[in-house]
């Protein structure tokens, strides 16, 4: 038994130790024993998201036959030593998991097969995320949901669907686009010669998929617009947003396998962005429920440029000017999470 073999471990309930502590933090991982949770459960139980005052405890859910390869990522979480880390519950069952959480990074979900259409992909993932949303609803109260596993911002409208029926803010549901905020602030600064700290104010508009509209044109390079300091437009509107769209396909060609580092990197950022107060003047990526702003239909959850107030509760930014161009490209990716919000429309 787990709970026998693994001190801090536990498939029915909380193991908890007396800590100096000031809070703890629990966070369910979906998909833990997959490629992205092996890279983000150590960076989250070492303290460097919720700070080194914050003690955490994981609640790891897994397929049943993923169990085994799961008790060996715990084994790796404990002889890593992390101070912070209170406990670890390890279960294949969703209610279990989310009890209690505040916040659920739901990672886990069907890769796209070979020959496998974007339509497949969201009719296999949807029941995993209509069960999830139920779960949630029944278990959490005071949390925030970031779907990670793709298709993420239809899987999320899918989830939040279902939570809210549990008094779930909508707004607590969130899908991630950091990912490509972080590969195109990169490619910016590659390609403007500058450190990617000197990029700020950079935008990911609609659904993560080739549809997304990385905004260079309302980004800064040293508080510069970005396309003052690059200068090269038929870059910045052509080869710099094919980059970007086609990144994760770039990456599994290149290394045989998917961008679990990047995407579990950027996981950890969109919590630790959520949780802290966004500095004066910029924002960050993320795909929320809409609110009506800037003309997109609110019942999807697409990506905006986002400030939070450090209390965990986020605003789409207003007034940003954008061309006729960008208007193209976000109406295109809004109009995918339409067709793809009418293949789901049953499930909710």
């Amino acid at each position: 038994d787990a709970a026998d073999s693994h001190p801090l471990v536990t498939h029915d309930k909380t193991i908890e130790k007396e800590s100096p502590m000031s809070r703890t933090v629990r966070v369910a991982v979906t998909g833990a024993a997959g490629q992205i949770g092996y890279a983000l459960l150590p960076r989250l139980a070492s303290g460097e998201v919720f700070g080194h005052d914050t003690r955490v405890s994981l609640s790891l859910l897994e397929i049943t036959p993923a169990l085994p390869a799961l008790e060996g990522v715990v084994m790796e979480l404990q002889d890593c030593a992390f101070p912070l880390l209170d406990d670890i519950r390890v279960t294949d069952n969703a209610e279990e998991a989310f009890d209690g959480i505040n916040w659920g990074l739901l990672v886990g979900s069907k890769p796209r097969g070979k020959g496998m259409e974007r339509g497949d992909l969201i009719r296999e993932n949807g029941p995993i995320f209509v069960g999830q949303g139920a779960a949630l609803a029944k278990a959490a109260s005071d949390v925030r949901v970031l779907v990670v596993g793709n298709p993420a911002n239809t899987n999320s409208l899918i989830a939040m669907k279902h939570g809210v029926k549990g008094g779930i803010p909508r707004e607590r549901f969130h899908a991630m686009t950091r990912l490509d905020q972080n590969r195109a602030a990169a490619q910016l600064a590659l390609k403007a010669g500058v450190g990617v700290t000197d990029v700020t104010n950079m935008t990911i508009w609609g659904n993560h998929s080739a549809t997304q509209y990385p905004d260079a044109e309302n980004a800064k390079i040293n508080g510069r617009p970005c396309t003052d300091v690059i200068g090269h437009v038929a870059w910045l509107q052509g080869e710099f947003i094919e980059l970007i769209q086609q990144r994760g396909a770039a990456v599994i060609a290149a290394r045989g396998l998917s961008s679990a580092a990047s995407a579990a990197n950027a996981a950890l950022d969109h919590v630790r962005s959520v949780e802290g107060a966004t500095a004066d003047g910029d924002w960050f990526s993320a795909a929320i429920p809409g609110d009506g702003s800037y003309g997109i239909d609110e019942d999807l959850i697409f990506s905006y440029p986002v400030r939070s107030d450090g209390k965990g509760e986020l605003s789409i930014v207003q007034g940003l000017e954008l061309s006729e161009f960008s208007r193209g490209k976000i109406v295109s990716s809004e109009k995918e999470l339409q067709e793809e919000r009418a293949v789901v429309e049953g499930m909710f």
